[in-house]
């Protein structure tokens, strides 16, 4: 079993992966801004609608791809194999980085909502942080199998709680935004309003591809694979019923002033010491998404370096199946950013927001390069609507990428930077 990833992963951890890198604390948080832009809860929930139409559209691509490149890495092993070394590299090196940013800023977050429930640890946040890192990089040391597990356990808990916190907005609510008499804006405003929203409910959906980062570890990928569906329906179902939970919890008033809906709704409801209580959970949230993330990160640099574009070191999977040098990398890299600061972290995250929505942009456009470049590829599962759907993502991930460019327009100088960087290092040592 040395230096091979274990077939052990089946439909159970396709559906957790998907909610444990998917769900976070943007569902908690995005609500009010929303609200505060759109006014009209039929607007907010048929934004909500759209964009899991998207990421159901998004599976049935990634799907295919999937299952004729059944490697690990996801968005890299497709975009090296249809465009070449190059772009496979820049795509696969993004995706990383991209990820150890969200590592690093995710651990940091989580040790701000530790800090609440310990307030005594305050002078140790950067230190709780690394610490919370350490303890999952011991726990992938264990293996797949261990991890697989406690992918499904934590998802599991987080999807009950979750259950928990929209059936207690039902029962207890008294109408809130549903009950006024709300008009959206018109014109300039609306439209900039939907562009806003539409931005922050697909990054609330990012994740809904990861478990085709582990295809190749699947135990029978043509079977299981489809599971992905499920997930991402389950997390569309979720995010549209803790909306409604909150919209029917709190009037427009508070709900736009409000930098963490799901806390406010359990204020408003219960009064403030449920304060606590929802801190808990929103580091249960985090640490899912945590876990997910030390485990599918490695993956592209696993896969990166069996191809000759990373360190071969990075290829070295352990006794329990876990590709742990690419571990010991990933980790340490996020411990690296939290070191060099918070505002770092941000500029970084800001960049990586860009990169993960180009790695859409590569996957979909691989798609069709794939199927006129080598049409004999065997294609277990094929997309629905090929060639339309495929090209209709293609551009509209095209304008989120434009999108996130607009709003992240300081950052544009730094991303330019960085694939000049990349191209240098691979003509230098890869080519």
């Amino acid at each position: 079993m040395e230096n091979k990833l274990w077939k052990v992963l089946g439909v159970a951890f396709n559906i957790s992966v998907t909610l444990g890198g998917t769900i976070g604390t943007g569902i908690l948080r995005k609500p009010g801004p929303i609200a505060a832009s759109l006014h009209d809860p039929l607007i907010i929930l048929g934004l909500w609608v759209l964009v899991a139409i998207y990421a159901l559209l998004g599976v049935s691509c990634v799907l295919e791809l999937s299952l004729s490149i059944p490697k690990a890495g996801s968005w890299y092993g497709y975009a090296e194999r249809a465009f070449g070394r190059y772009i496979g590299f820049l795509v696969g090196l993004t995706s990383w980085l991209g990820t150890v940013t969200a590592l690093g800023f995710g651990s940091y977050t989580f040790s701000e909502y530790l800090i609440i429930v310990f307030p005594a640890l305050s002078p140790f946040l950067v230190y709780c942080a690394i610490g919370i890192l350490a303890l999952l990089w011991l726990f992938h040391q264990l293996g797949v199998v261990m991890a697989g597990k406690s992918q499904e356990w934590l998802s599991g808990i987080k999807a009950g709680a979750l259950f928990f916190f929209i059936g207690l907005c039902f029962f207890y609510g008294q109408g809130g935004v549903f009950a006024e008499t709300t008009q959206a804006p018109s014109g300039l405003p609306l439209t900039t309003g939907i562009m806003t929203a539409l931005l922050s409910i697909f990054y609330a959906f990012d994740g809904w591809h990861t478990a085709s980062y582990f295809t190749e570890e699947n135990k029978d990928p043509v079977k299981n694979m489809p599971s992905m569906f499920i997930g991402v329906i389950i997390v569309a179902v979720i995010y549209l019923l803790i909306n409604v939970g909150i919209l029917y919890s709190l009037p427009l008033e508070t709900l736009s002033n409000s930098k963490l809906a799901a806390a406010d709704a359990m204020k408003a409801l219960f009064g403030a010491d449920m304060g606590r209580w929802i801190t808990v959970f929103l580091m249960l949230s985090i640490l899912g998404i945590l876990n997910t993330q030390v485990m599918f990160a490695p993956r592209v640099i696993y896969s990166m370096s069996r191809d000759g574009l990373f360190f071969k070191q990075a290829q070295k999977v352990n006794a329990a199946g876990s590709p742990t040098t690419a571990t010991h990398l990933t980790v340490f890299a996020a411990c690296l950013f939290l070191l060099a600061g918070k505002e770092i972290n941000e500029r970084l995250s800001d960049i990586a927001t860009f990169f993960f929505v180009a790695s859409y942009l590569a996957g979909f456009s691989s798609l069709l390069k794939l199927r006129v470049a080598e049409p004999n590829l065997k294609r277990p599962y094929l997309v629905w609507g090929y060639p339309v759907l495929p090209w209709i993502l293609v551009i509209i991930s095209a304008l989120f990428l434009v999108g996130t460019l607009v709003t992240n327009l300081g950052s544009v100088v730094y991303v330019v930077g960085f694939v000049g960087v990349s191209y240098l290092v691979y003509r230098k040592f890869l080519r």
